[in-house]
């Protein structure tokens, strides 16, 4: 079991596309996570997921957000 965080800018409006994100990979990973929680950060600009407080994806480092379908492979692939 594996915990998903995705923190997201508050500023940008990104609560929305987080959720998404959130409620896809509790979709797909049903019996391997054990929580996957959103978290609002002050930080201009934030996103980020982390599994297990790991970080393995952030937007200012990748040049933007990911699909989805990539993001599933991420997190399969951990």
């Amino acid at each position: 079991m594996y915990s998903v965080t995705i923190e997201y800018c508050t500023k940008c409006g990104w609560l929305l596309r987080s959720a998404y994100m959130a409620q896809e990979l509790l979709t797909t990973f049903e019996n391997e996570l054990e929580q996957c929680s959103l978290k609002p950060s002050k930080a201009s600009g934030t996103f980020k997921i982390f599994v297990n407080d790991n970080e393995v994806y952030c937007r200012k480092k990748n040049a933007g957000f990911p699909e989805i379908k990539a993001l599933k492979q991420l997190i399969r692939d951990i």
